[in-house]
């Protein structure tokens, strides 16, 4: 029997009490805040000690048929006629190391086990970004202020407008471009996105000097890495296959980067999704962090299979409420979620591929425009009509 420990977490607050002036995007009373937080830590607690062999075999058991769905489709690049083939077996394979191993491992879910090849702290993804970088722009800057317009640079990603509260400039006229090229070359921008490069071009972060040093000095050795065993490597080691290996890898990359950017696009942005404020989030409390979570993601119905290559992550609402639980438990805890938000009267934003992908992509669409201007508010005096 695998022993449990406690896993290494992004936190909510300490604090169980809710204390802070609520805006109106607070549908919930201070005590029913704090009720809904008891409620969301009782969830986790209850999981966290039930984890064991399971949970353990279920990701080893990705891992091989990750690796299968790898080294079949090397293989298969010596056969020219199964190019199609080995590109869709490698694409698969980048798919769930990416997601369903990657993302979760790197998030802690599965440190408990004591396995070094499955530790947050020692693994590393078959991506352009550092494991390093990604875990402090995503573990902790995204997990800690999710959808804070202004603290949480998932919002737009610092290229896109992705909410009203961004304020508009001509820049984004360009916004379906921006997303066009973002979700071609997704791995290439998450990589690019802890150098905040918006702060770099307005002049108040240095490329290659402070802050980014480090970061920079990890992305030139992870790029190497990946650009050498994917472009170089293993297209040579297929001898007068170079090119159309090297088109496979290529291919296999983009395939991943497409799916990638649409699963999490469809968990952060489709309409009905909420943002906030950093002055609405001030002091904030465990249970006004649960909510925050909650409104400010969906998720995506689906298959067992669609879940498991979007590394479970079609349930977004579930994984930022518990972002280190192993997301294989996330289907069965999405249904009690939305029990607890029927009984508090709150939004459980789900729907279908296409739908929530629509939404997004009209958001970027409608985002790209100027806002539309308001009609002036009555001011509450009629006139009356002169006398002829």
């Amino acid at each position: 029997m695998t022993s449990v420990i406690q896993p290494s977490i992004e936190r909510p607050p300490a604090k169980t009490k809710t204390d802070q002036v609520l805006s109106s995007k607070y549908t919930l009373t201070a005590e029913q805040l704090d009720a809904f937080g008891d409620e969301m830590d009782a969830i986790r607690q209850r999981v966290v000690a039930d984890l064991g062999e399971k949970d353990a075999a279920y990701i080893r058991k990705v891992v091989k048929y990750q690796r299968g769905f790898e080294v079949a489709g090397r293989v298969m690049f010596y056969l020219p006629p199964l190019w199609p083939v080995a590109v869709a077996s490698l694409s698969v394979s980048k798919i769930l190391d990416n997601m369903e191993i990657g993302h979760n491992v790197m998030h802690g879910q599965y440190d408990w086990m004591g396995d070094p090849a499955l530790n947050s702290r020692m693994f590393d993804w078959d991506t352009m970004a550092p494991a390093e970088n990604w875990k402090y722009g995503h573990n902790y800057m995204h997990h800690t202020y999710t959808n804070i317009v202004g603290k949480d640079r998932d919002v737009g990603y610092g290229i896109l407008r992705m909410d009203e509260e961004q304020e508009w400039r001509p820049y984004y006229l360009g916004n379906p471009v921006y997303a066009f090229l973002l979700m071609t070359f997704f791995e290439w921008g998450v990589m690019l996105h802890d150098l905040e490069a918006d702060e770099v071009l307005a002049g108040r972060r240095h490329l290659w000097k402070g802050e980014n040093g480090p970061i920079l000095r990890r992305i030139r050795k992870k790029v190497g890495k990946q650009v050498l065993k994917d472009y170089v490597v293993f297209p040579l080691l297929t001898g007068p296959f170079f090119l159309s290996t090297l088109a496979g890898n290529a291919v296999a990359n983009l395939v991943r980067n497409i799916w990638t950017f649409n699963i999490i696009f469809c968990g952060h942005f489709p309409a009905g999704v909420a943002t906030f404020t950093i002055e609405e989030t001030e002091n904030e409390s465990r249970g006004g962090w649960y909510y925050r979570q909650l409104l400010g993601s969906a998720n995506i119905t689906g298959s067992k299979l669609m879940h498991v290559m979007s590394g479970n992550l079609s349930h977004q609402i579930e994984h930022h409420l518990f972002p280190d639980i192993p997301a294989r438990r996330y289907p069965e805890l999405s249904v009690e979620v939305q029990e607890i938000c029927q009984r508090y009267g709150l939004q459980y934003n789900t729907g279908p591929l296409y739908k929530q992908l629509g939404s997004v992509a009209a958001k970027i669409f409608r985002l790209a425009l100027p806002d539309r201007k308001k009609a002036p508010e009555p001011t509450g005096v009629t006139e009356t009509p002169l006398a002829a």
